[in-house]
């Protein structure tokens, strides 16, 4: 995996892991389910400045 998400990893950790069905799995935005993966802390609200930095690395084009 170069720059992104490693797709099969997180995959695996979903629909085994979790058991959800691949269209749960794919309906859940990457920050939901690595919340359900218990990988980010829900006391951790976004700040804007990280808002600004996810909006840098994945463009809406």
């Amino acid at each position: 995996m170069e720059n992104g998400f490693d797709w099969p990893a997180l995959m695996r950790a979903g629909m085994r892991g979790l058991a959800l069905k691949p269209v749960e799995f794919w309906a859940l935005t990457p920050a939901e389910l690595l919340f359900l993966l218990g990988t980010t802390s829900a006391d951790a609200p976004l700040t804007r400045s990280r808002l600004d930095e996810l909006a840098a690395a994945y463009p809406d084009t």
